[in-house]
């Protein structure tokens, strides 16, 4: 039989791209889907892509409304999802596409988010590195995924520049002290409200930088996810995400300092032990970086390494579509993993072309 669905939020952006990967998932039934100022429209109306769910209407998001459930997605904007924990503590699993449950810090949320701090719930990038807390090993997220009930899916920007630079951190390889990131990313990541910045008429033909000079929401979740997996001393980074005029898709370019006495051999060595095994993160061979057109659709990180010696830097540029593998492909891999499926299960590594 089975498990029951309801999305929150299904009228949005994140919402719709979870609908969309879960419609093809065997295990789940999308039973109810919600929203606020679109509640009583046709989903479809709204998901127009979504032929399949096209006998769905959008219901109040109202814990009554959301209880009952098997699963609860909330895709819902930051500082609205914690109001849910309560009302929804009878739920098997209730996975978190916001940010009201991804940092551990409470100074850091009210630096970056301000509002009222929820409690950390289990961070669904199961590719993470993670160190054992002993200093002799490193694990992955996904150890701590295993029968989770409570998950929140991770910030697109934050885990495309987490995954890039973890294996170096992790390996000794890089100095996180003068981490640089630029990001070219889509509008999609922003959401679905009318906003004047992103009208047709601004983005096309242009780029934009925003959230500049260590302003954007994103940074604490990078830097605790480095020292997650191993960084100490001071992480330090300069991150600025600029605007580009694609629907989908973040293109992150991140350089670190290379640590004194590293090999070449060593530098690759750590980002090829790290992600040999996985089937959504790959490095690409040596010479080879990706492309935002590449992983459209796709749960799938492109990764492509370079070594600066000029420069005395590591450079890795990663590609991954924004809505899925930076959010709702994210989310549905690490309830695969929680419910003990396959962690593969309703996902893709193939994107879509041209």
């Amino acid at each position: 039989m089975p498990l029951s669905v309801a999305v929150s939020g299904a009228s949005g952006y994140a919402g719709g791209e979870i609908l969309r990967l879960l419609a093809a998932h065997p295990e789940v039934e999308i039973r109810t889907v919600t929203a606020h100022s679109n509640a009583g429209q046709p989903l479809i109306d709204h998901q127009p892509h979504l032929r399949s769910l096209r006998h769905l209407t959008l219901q109040p998001s109202t814990p009554e409304v959301l209880a009952g459930h098997d699963i609860v997605f909330l895709a819902l904007p930051h500082g609205q999802s914690g109001q849910y924990t309560d009302a929804l503590a009878d739920t098997a699993l209730v996975i978190d596409a916001g940010a009201d449950h991804r940092l551990t810090s409470p100074d850091d949320w009210n630096a970056f988010y301000g509002g009222d701090f929820h409690e950390p719930w289990t961070y669904g990038v199961p590719e993470l590195l993670v160190a054992d807390g002993t200093g002799t090993g490193t694990g992955k997220q996904r150890d701590k995924l295993v029968g989770a009930s409570r998950i929140a899916a991770p910030g697109c920007n934050a885990s495309t520049v987490a995954l890039s630079l973890a294996p170096g951190v992790a390996a000794g390889v890089i100095d996180p002290s003068d981490i640089v990131s630029v990001l070219a990313v889509g509008p999609s990541g922003a959401g679905k409200s009318l906003k004047t910045n992103l009208l047709a008429a601004e983005i096309l033909g242009s780029a934009n930088p925003y959230a500049i000079g260590g302003t954007h929401r994103h940074i604490p979740e990078i830097l605790q996810a480095l020292r997650g997996a191993g960084a100490t001393g001071d992480i330090r980074i300069s991150f600025t995400p600029v605007l580009v005029p694609m629907s989908r898709g973040i293109l992150a370019t991140s350089t670190a300092p290379i640590a004194d006495g590293v090999t070449d051999a060593q530098i690759r060595e750590a980002w090829e032990s790290a992600y040999a095994d996985e089937t959504f993160v790959q490095l690409l061979p040596e010479g080879s970086f990706p492309r935002t057109a590449d992983v459209a659709g796709a749960n799938t990180a492109l990764m492509g390494l370079a070594i600066d010696r000029a420069a005395g830097r590591v450079v890795v540029v990663t590609a991954v579509d924004n809505l899925a593998k930076g959010t709702a492909g994210a989310a549905i891999q690490s309830m695969n993993i929680a419910l003990g499926l396959a962690e593969t299960t309703g996902l893709s590594v193939n994107g879509v072309a041209p």
